[in-house]
């Protein structure tokens, strides 16, 4: 078991859910209650990597984050460090590789929350902000919850992203999915074996609450 590399993971989850978890809540409450103009192209921006084979999401990134384009210059000229190949290019392209995993939860939550509670909170004098902290949020956090899971557990098993825009650097970008890869390439098959049933157990663990949490939005969306 390559536990350096099963560390990265978990550290690269955690901040991906850090990150990518306000703007879910914001962009996810948005879609589900405002229509304007563009926004079929934003939920398809969002859903795109679910249909993006990896690699060539992993490419473009690659090519934005790499020391000619004006992204990667700006990060070089900011830290004196490139984009690409760093746990923070990592970082990047993960919160986009994992948009559709956190943001559609949120939007069927947030759209799931009857709209008579919504209206009944105004009309009894409540601001926008306190209908939204003490009457929606508590009744979208199943798909906060699952957002949540969904997205960690894709960080930890996230391949051709990563292959791409990270490779694999010890210590830096050798996430657990990369260590797999190598020890498969190395012949060792009892290592890569390991790691592999802890990514199984994560996804069954994983799919299982996200199950459980999508049951509960879609009751409320039959009571509303």
């Amino acid at each position: 078991m390559d536990w350096a590399a099963f560390r990265l993971s978990v550290e690269l989850g955690l901040w991906t859910l850090v990150l990518l978890l306000p703007l879910a809540l914001w962009l996810g409450r948005l879609l589900a209650h405002r229509r304007f103009p563009g926004h079929g192209f934003v939920t398809a921006a969002v859903a795109l990597p679910l249909v993006l084979p990896p690699t060539v999401l992993g490419f473009y990134l690659l090519s934005a984050f790499g020391a000619e384009a004006p992204l990667g210059q700006l990060w070089q000229g900011w830290f004196g460090r490139g984009l690409a190949f760093s746990f923070e290019g990592l970082l990047l392209a993960s919160v986009i590789a994992n948009l559709p995993f956190a943001v559609q939860p949120v939007q069927n939550a947030f759209a799931a929350v009857p709209p008579r509670v919504r209206e009944a909170g105004a009309v009894s004098g409540m601001a926008p902000w306190r209908v939204f902290w003490r009457i929606e949020l508590p009744l979208a956090w199943p798909g906060l919850a699952t957002a949540a899971v969904l997205t960690f557990a894709h960080t930890l098993g996230e391949f051709g992203v990563v292959l791409m825009v990270g490779g694999s650097i010890p210590g830096e970008t050798r996430t657990i999915a990369i260590a797999i890869y190598d020890r498969v390439q190395a012949f060792d098959d009892h290592a890569a074996a390991v790691m592999s049933a802890v990514l199984l157990g994560v996804s069954v663990l994983a799919l299982g609450l996200a199950n459980t949490l999508s049951r509960r939005v879609g009751r409320q969306r039959a009571d509303g």
